[in-house]
């Protein structure tokens, strides 16, 4: 058989297949295997991690297949251990950052809302939803109602939903505040649209006390949050009206919106702003999609965007369609700083 065929047959098996990387990933976060080997202080062999885990006799030779298969991706890594008898897991750089002892990188609540059902089962749905007339999007065919009334109406998915934005923050909140000094520099005041439990928020108004800041959200995110003297919560609607600020701050919301809702949100961001010459910008944190440096790969943003897909209207875009976006709600210009590995972080300027 020709190389090429042979190649283009194991790109199709791995595409098709691709999915099993995921739920590898799934079970070993629900068996807690990166954080047995972090809390045991050193590497681990197999018979370790199945007597730690207790798990049945027979599930010993299932779990050295999961294990390799994770391995093979980076997610851990295999040593040689001299004396031991056995090849012994280690945690890599990747598999540190669902771990628990490191709140600043934590990303397991992210991780582990994406390989929710929740969030996976819409994509089933992708091609019965290319062949309907109806508007709605995957979601919709998987629920029964959008993602935004299914967080409305399930506490647990509310949750699941508010836990994965601020442990998704967690590398990208550092990079703000790493730029923070010129973000921030002669700014008095700050709105956190969209900005869920106030993580963010929170974070800036530490970093530079003479930041007021303000998280504006949806009653069921910031019902129950305590106004703690750093942040104050407010409850509203983006698309009807902003608090007046400085700066104000949309972090991973306008990709879940389609062109024009996106403009809404924009005008009302502006409306609440004052001159450029006073210090008055919106700052949006989204993926650039194609903005990626030589070290980071394209592929998550892509996958993020077939993400949006089948959960919202919205989706990632390039910097022509952000570009068009920013012009079209009346911004003279924009500065684009890609400093977050697949994320970007714009300055928009009235």
């Amino acid at each position: 058989m020709d190389s090429n065929l042979l190649q283009a047959q194991a790109g199709l098996w791995n595409l098709t297949l691709g999915y099993l990387k995921s739920m590898s990933l799934k079970c070993a976060l629900d068996l807690g295997i990166p954080n047995i080997i972090d809390n045991n202080g050193q590497p681990m062999t197999l018979s370790q991690l199945h007597s730690v885990l207790s798990l049945h006799p027979s599930k010993k030779s299932p779990l050295r297949r999961v294990m390799r298969l994770l391995t093979y991706f980076g997610f851990f890594i295999e040593k040689s251990s001299a004396g031991v008898g056995e090849e012994v897991y280690d945690l890599t750089t990747q598999s540190r950052l669902v771990t628990q002892k490191d709140k600043s990188t934590n990303m397991l609540a992210l991780i582990r809302c994406l390989l929710d059902n929740t969030w996976v089962k819409p994509s089933q749905y992708i091609g019965d939803w290319f062949v309907q007339d109806e508007k709605e999007v995957p979601a919709v065919l998987a629920h029964g109602c959008t993602f935004w009334e299914l967080a409305s109406q399930e506490p647990k998915v509310n949750k699941m939903f508010n836990d994965a934005m601020v442990s998704g923050s967690c590398l990208l909140n550092d990079v703000i505040v790493k730029h923070g000094d010129d973000i921030f520099k002669g700014i008095k005041s700050l709105v956190d649209v969209g900005g869920g439990k106030g993580a963010m928020a929170e974070l800036i108004a530490k970093s530079f006390s003479h930041v007021r800041c303000t998280v504006l959200d949806l009653p069921n995110v910031v019902g129950d949050c305590p106004n703690n003297g750093i942040v104050k919560f407010v409850s509203g609607d983006m698309f009807t009206y902003v608090p007046p600020a400085d700066i104000v701050l949309l972090k991973w919301v306008l990709h879940d919106w389609n062109n024009e809702d996106c403009i809404r949100i924009l005008r009302r961001c502006k409306e609440a702003i004052p001159s450029r010459e006073a210090g008055g910008k919106v700052i949006v944190c989204e993926a650039v999609v194609g903005s990626t440096s030589a070290m980071i790969s394209e592929e998550p943003q892509l996958l993020l965007d077939m993400l949006m897909l089948t959960l919202t209207e919205g989706g990632e875009r390039d910097e022509n369609q952000w570009k068009s976006m920013f012009i079209e709600a009346g911004f003279s210009s924009y500065k684009i700083i890609n400093t977050t590995g697949f994320m970007s972080i714009i300055e928009l300027y009235p």
